[in-house]
């Protein structure tokens, strides 16, 4: 069965296995919703867990370490892109196979950062009695996603990322986790790494980037990963996808990366001292279901950390001017979220060693 597949193998270390028997679903779409719940490995890496996410290039680089499920993608944005069949067979999918999931792992908690591949996962886990720990993405720093507002009344512990959402769910709890790095940016390499991401192609990024080395503007040498396969582009090393650890070597070594408006392609690139430039997806371009990146980019330049393209000549000019300028380091720190959601499961681990003595 499709649901099951990529499933690899997880045994609890010894220190942890006679501690709880608790059992943990960590649920998250591709993308920036899995790095968060990587971010939090403090957490889970205590008990026994598997993974439940979407088959992309980073969901398959989990089960090579952890036990991993996939379920099919689902966005729910899709219906405004006049795809309502092929999302409601998806959804009808995800539903039977999120289902057989929760029922043959019976977890005793299910953690997810979101989105809507993985809700049907957080409704039959409130069912089955599953203890639903929901965090609302930290891509949303303004208003809640649709995720978020669905999960929050079926969650036992509702956690936001950002003080302005606090008000859209008043029993929640904010951790903001954004940390700006002090020190010197690491050297780097005369190279610049153009990423359209983990789940969806991004023509107008590709075309930019690829009009731009026509040009002469980029001189550099240019790593271009495109999602779908795209005809040689002179002077480009292409690749479609790439692994999370893969990602990570290349950012490690480039001075430059342009990426979508993802949180995830944009903290890691700050992570490494990057210098950044986003190409948010937008909806009015049909490139997504919502307008969502256009305000994770926004949050990001105000806070004076990268700069935003939407046209190539906008791109231009970033490129230019992004190299005079000092490299800025950031990142999340998740140290009180993780001290938070510790003391959570800890309770949960002891009351359940309680009841069994009794």
């Amino acid at each position: 069965m499709n649901a099951t597949a990529g499933a690899g193998s997880h045994e609890p270390p010894a220190d942890r296995r006679g501690r709880s028997s608790l059992k943990l679903c960590l649920a998250a779409s591709g993308g920036g919703h899995v790095r968060q719940l990587l971010d939090l490995k403090g957490v889970w890496s205590r008990f026994d867990y598997f993974f439940l996410t979407e088959d992309t290039a980073l969901g398959r680089s989990l089960q090579e370490q952890h036990k991993t499920y996939f379920v099919p993608h689902v966005a729910w944005g899709q219906v405004k892109r006049g795809n309502p069949f092929a999302i409601a067979w998806r959804a009808v999918q995800s539903i039977w196979r999120s289902a057989a999931i929760i029922l043959r792992e019976r977890p005793d908690v299910i953690i997810s950062t979101g989105a809507g591949a993985v809700y049907f996962a957080v409704v039959w886990a409130r069912l089955f009695g599953v203890r639903v720990i929901a965090i609302e993405s930290f891509a949303r720093f303004e208003k809640p996603s649709l995720f978020g507002r669905l999960a929050a009344p079926i969650a036992h512990e509702m956690i936001v990322q950002s003080p302005k959402v606090a008000p859209f769910y008043p029993k929640a709890k904010v951790f903001d986790p954004f940390k700006i790095l002090g020190g010197e940016a690491p050297p780097k390499e005369n190279l610049l790494f153009a990423t359209v991401g983990a789940t969806l192609p991004f023509e107008r990024l590709v075309n930019s980037v690829a009009e731009l080395k026509r040009r002469g503007v980029i001189t550099e040498r240019v790593i271009l990963q495109t999602g779908v396969k795209v005809p040689d582009i002179p002077g480009v090393e292409t690749v479609e996808t790439l692994t999370f650890d893969q990602v990570n070597d290349i950012q490690t070594r480039a001075a430059t990366v342009i990426c979508h408006g993802g949180t995830g392609s944009l903290i890691t690139a700050l992570q490494k001292g990057c210098r950044v430039i986003a190409m948010p997806r937008m909806e009015s371009r049909g490139e997504h279901y919502d307008n969502h990146q256009e305000e994770i980019v926004g949050a990001f330049v105000a806070r004076g950390l990268i700069a935003s393209a939407e046209t190539v000549e906008d791109l231009e000019k970033a490129v230019i001017e992004a190299r005079t300028l000092d490299r800025v380091m950031a990142t999340t720190e998740p140290a009180a979220l993780t001290a938070y959601l510790s003391g959570v499961l800890d309770r949960l681990a002891d009351n359940r060693s309680s009841s069994r003595a009794a």
